[in-house]
């Protein structure tokens, strides 16, 4: 067969091992994968280079992707999505193996639905895909954010200041909390949960009498009540783009107005995106891979490559993209352990 594999939306690390996966197992069936390049913009201008074995050798380690991606939404023109239909016929391809979060995966799941056989695999740093219990990319993010915070303790100690840590997530908390918890934060703030900065200040001002420092953790995409932040842009996808949103610097300025503790903040962006993949993340890539080739010569199109448990297993495109993964009231509950 002649596959073709694409890498969409926001980067992270873990896609360079999931194309090995997908090139290795397919040239085991003797396929021909094709790398189409910059995600669906490439579908659309045809932009595509083969994939052999020799040219993923040396992948597993590396951040990124090397086919490229963009936030380009197939579907959003009907012009788009006459081009890559014809694209598709140009390149001569059989099947597609679509790799990347929500908005990649529900293209792939209307193009399935125009006919062509597609197959998924989740990745997203922000853990929010929903019918897979991780994705890849989202080990690797926290770590590094973990690894940031674990910085940001060492100047708050010594200068006797709060730290407040601005993560991504834009409607799920995942990044936040795991980098929270992990990192023995003493607040965080995620948008599964309604924002209390009253409630903060409580529990900070006992923090500060016990180690005259604190830690908090701030998901992006949190929803602050009379706060007014920049107008911002939208993505292809019409998503909201966060970078200029700013909650980070706005509750670091409260923290200071209402307790008087000496607050600064930091965000680390697109640091978390990047690197090389940890081994979490590279193993479970490289399954997922592997399985959606499996998935594509056992014709179970319209489907997701899966973790559940310990088992790469496929579940259905339109129940994975139905709704967002967001954090459950028992990791709410775990959390206010810690607010002591």
């Amino acid at each position: 067969m002649r596959i073709g594999v694409l890498t969409g939306g926001g980067d992270c690390p873990g896609l360079n091992p999931a194309i090995r996966g997908v090139v290795f197992k397919a040239t085991e069936y003797g396929d021909e994968v094709i790398g189409i390049k910059k995600g669906w913009l490439g579908m659309i201008e045809g932009l595509s280079v083969p994939l052999r074995l020799e040219d993923v050798d040396e992948i597993m380690g590396r951040g990124g992707t090397i086919l490229g991606s963009t936030r380009t939404n197939p579907f959003k023109k009907e012009e788009d999505k006459k081009k890559m239909l014809e694209n598709i016929k140009k390149m001569g391809l059989e099947a597609l193996v679509a790799i990347g979060g929500d908005d990649t995966l529900t293209a792939a799941m209307k193009l399935t639905k125009e006919g062509f056989p597609v197959v998924g695999v989740p990745k997203t740093m922000d853990n929010d895909i929903s019918e897979t219990d991780y994705t890849f990319g989202f080990d690797t993010s926290v770590s590094i954010a973990v690894n940031a915070l674990e910085n940001l303790r060492d100047t708050a100690k010594s200068h006797c200041r709060v730290m407040v840590l601005e993560v991504m997530g834009r409607h799920a908390g995942w990044v936040a909390l795991f980098t929270g918890i992990a990192g023995g934060a003493d607040y965080i703030l995620i948008p599964e949960e309604a924002v209390n900065l009253e409630k903060m200040y409580e529990v900070l001002k006992t923090v500060y009498a016990r180690k005259s420092y604190a830690l908090v953790v701030v998901s992006e995409g949190i929803e602050i009540p009379g706060m007014k932040g920049a107008d911002a842009k939208a993505d292809g996808f019409g998503h909201e783009l966060l970078k200029e949103k700013g909650v980070g610097a706005y509750i670091a300025s409260q923290i200071e107005k209402n307790t008087g503790f000496e607050t600064r903040y930091a965000v680390i962006g697109h640091i978390q995106r990047g690197g090389p993949p940890t081994v979490f993340d590279r193993i479970l890539a490289l399954r997922l891979g592997v399985k959606a080739v499996e998935m594509i010569h056992e014709g179970k199109f319209g489907m997701m490559a899966s973790l559940r448990g310990n088992q790469i297993v496929e579940v259905k495109l339109e129940d994975a993209v139905a709704k967002t993964k967001k954090v459950s009231e028992n990791w709410l509950d775990l959390v206010k352990v810690f607010y002591r």
